[in-house]
């Protein structure tokens, strides 16, 4: 089922004032669940990409069905290990992944609620990673030196075994709506194939229309991203919107004009000094072209470090449009404007994104002949 939310009169035509100078209108507003807080993990891989699927079940079923977040990064995760010790240790074992991860987890392992898998243990509120990495790359750094001079064909087993201590164990079958399911029947319930979802990027290193493995630090499983120019990239994310189909996101938010705090992120023409001082008015934005983007990609100014899911549009007082995005930080309404999304400027995309996942079916119809899609 697609719904576009076109501006209500309590809530999008209704102009929202901030703290700062900006007003922003809601122009379009797709169905998606509350959001939530990945805590202190470095999952916002799994948490938007989730937040991307929960939307897509929406469109698709009609069901709002809050997907377990931990369940895709129990599943990442022996994936990572995997790829680390393979590598011997010359490549990435962190937090970080990307949204094809959860793809990948998804097509091998199927979907489950968070109620049958929250990722926290008796007693514990928030997700917090950092002693669980912490083992799990002390045990794979000694796999790799070996000092038994041969690997352990038991090591898997043991990563996986610390997983289901800090994780849990993953259900073979759970009820969930007075229904019994198992991981691969509850994805065939939320109609969701992975298959049909592609990432699509802009860099001038690689050919057009054609696929390619972007380096990154985050892309361990080597995925493959469609190569499309930087006008077609935000044409991609228009289109989606417009057509009732939501949009994530894998971006850099470390400029000091991404604010979190007053949900504006904005590429200012002058550099602001800090996060304040650029919401005090609408400033003029650079004009980002495709070559200036390839060199703060480079020289790296733009790294993939955040992942967003996009499920709207908005303009401001001026007229100039915006992307709303969801974020994982969770939400706290009591300080305004900061419900737990961002109102990202057209500039700040072209520069910032490094790639979307969309449905294929969301794609502009000449450019899926284009990539032969």
């Amino acid at each position: 089922m697609k719904k576009i939310f076109l501006s209500t009169f309590l809530a999008c035509f209704s102009m929202v004032a901030f703290a700062q100078d900006f007003q922003f209108k809601t122009t379009i507003d797709l169905e998606a669940t509350p959001v939530i807080s990945q805590g202190r993990t470095g999952t916002c891989w799994s948490f938007s990409a989730s937040s991307f699927l929960e939307s897509e079940i929406i469109r698709l079923t009609g069901k709002q069905i809050d997907i377990s977040e931990m369940y895709n990064v129990r599943n990442t995760y022996p994936k990572k290990a995997w790829n680390y010790v393979m590598r011997q240790g010359k490549a990435q074992f962190s937090e970080g992944g990307l949204a094809h991860d959860v793809m990948n987890a998804v097509k091998s392992h199927g979907l489950v609620p968070n109620s049958a898998y929250s990722g926290l243990q008796t007693l514990q509120q928030n997700h917090n990673h950092a002693e669980m990495v912490a083992v799990l790359k002390a045990m794979l750094d000694a796999y790799i030196k070996n000092p038994a001079k041969k690997l352990s064909p038991n090591w898997k087993r043991t990563i996986a075994s610390v997983l289901d201590i800090y994780l849990g164990k993953r259900p073979e079958s759970f009820v969930y709506e007075g229904k019994t399911y198992t991981p691969q029947s509850f994805l065939e319930m939320t109609k969701i194939n992975p298959d049909d979802y592609v990432t699509i990027t802009s860099f001038t290193h690689q050919p057009y229309y054609e696929s390619f493995i972007l380096n990154i630090p985050d892309n361990f499983s080597n995925g493959s991203f469609y190569n499309v120019t930087l006008d077609e990239l935000v044409a991609v994310t228009e289109n989606a919107l417009k057509t009732g189909y939501t949009v994530e996101l894998d971006c850099d938010v470390s400029e000091a004009s991404f604010s979190a705090k007053y949900a504006v992120a904005t590429i200012p023409e002058t550099p602001v000094a800090n996060r304040k001082s650029f919401t005090a008015k609408i400033l003029k934005e650079k004009s980002v072209s495709a070559r200036y983007r390839q060199q703060e990609f480079e020289n790296y100014t733009t790294t993939d470090d955040h992942l967003m899911h996009i499920t709207g549009m908005a303009t401001d007082q001026n007229g100039n449009k915006y992307f709303r995005v969801k974020n994982s930080w969770g939400s706290n309404t009591a300080r305004v404007p900061n419900d737990g999304h961002v109102h990202m400027s057209e500039a700040f995309f072209r520069l910032k994104t490094i790639s979307v996942m969309v449905h294929k079916d969301a794609l502009p119809k000449a450019l899926r002949q284009k990539l032969k899609l």
